[in-house]
């Protein structure tokens, strides 16, 4: 059994588990394949060199929506970035999108954050990994403006809506630890509704630890407390869980 973890921080400076012993638990735990995802232009630098020299590891670059009141200083950097990657490490843009639940960055300077990485993703045909909390009514006409879009919905937990509009739209829909904790029946139905073959596990880690393991610092090898979850809720087999979402992952991503 393989498992995908496609949406983790452990390349993060403050990152409080030794990647040594992440390494251990990850092999333990069947975790083949860790996608390192960046929040702003040095993190963003600093997966790309993390995932530079390990086989099975690559970077997602970009702009999280509340960093994007600094501006596009950060924005240029993250295409120099991408435009000078050497390998193929680099296989996706983002976390990008529209957080209103915060609001640390404005309305106009999420959109404007956003609609940079999309444009550059359609320009070199990578996949975006979107972030969208409470701002689904304004993430919709931005993403309908531009066609050949490809991507997924990080750590959703959203209603049956606006899964059916992701669906519409042909993206994939990442899962995480939230699902085995959460107190609300509804996103548990609408997690039995992800189509098996648009799911992706994530963890988020060092955040949203699942249960049994809450209390805890997150990691990558906790995507399969995730995966049990989701098998045991959906009634199908763990094996056939995780090869679905593996070949999700292989295919959204091209690992």
């Amino acid at each position: 059994m393989q498992l995908v973890d496609t949406h983790c921080h452990v390349h993060s400076v403050d990152y409080p588990i030794s990647i040594t012993d992440v390494d251990a638990h990850d092999v333990e735990a069947g975790v083949a394949y860790l996608i390192a995802v960046g929040c702003d232009a040095a993190d963003s630098k600093r997966a790309v060199a993390f995932a530079a020299d390990r086989p099975n590891t690559w970077a997602v670059v970009g702009q999280h929506p509340h960093e994007a009141k600094f501006g596009e200083e950060p924005l240029r950097q993250i295409r120099s970035l991408v435009e000078n990657a050497q390998t193929h490490k680099i296989v996706g843009i983002g976390e990008c999108g529209l957080d209103y639940f915060y609001g640390h960055s404005s309305k106009s300077e999420q959109e404007k954050t956003l609609r940079y990485q999309i444009e550059l993703a359609l320009e070199h045909d990578l996949p975006l990994v979107f972030h969208v909390r409470e701002a689904f009514e304004d993430f919709w006409p931005i993403f309908d403006s531009y066609s050949g879009i490809r991507g997924e919905l990080h750590s959703f937990t959203d209603d049956s809506t606006n899964l059916s509009k992701a669906l519409s739209r042909d993206l994939y829909i990442g899962v995480n630890g939230i699902m085995t904790f959460t107190k609300n029946a509804w996103q548990l139905e609408v997690a039995k509704q992800i189509p098996i073959d648009k799911i992706l596990l994530e963890t988020d880690s060092p955040f949203l630890t699942p249960r049994p393991l809450r209390g805890t610092v997150n990691e990558p090898a906790h995507v399969l407390h995730v995966a049990r979850f989701l098998s045991d809720l959906r009634q199908m087999s763990l094996d056939e869980l995780a090869q679905h979402t593996t070949t999700n992952a292989r295919q959204l991503f091209s690992l």
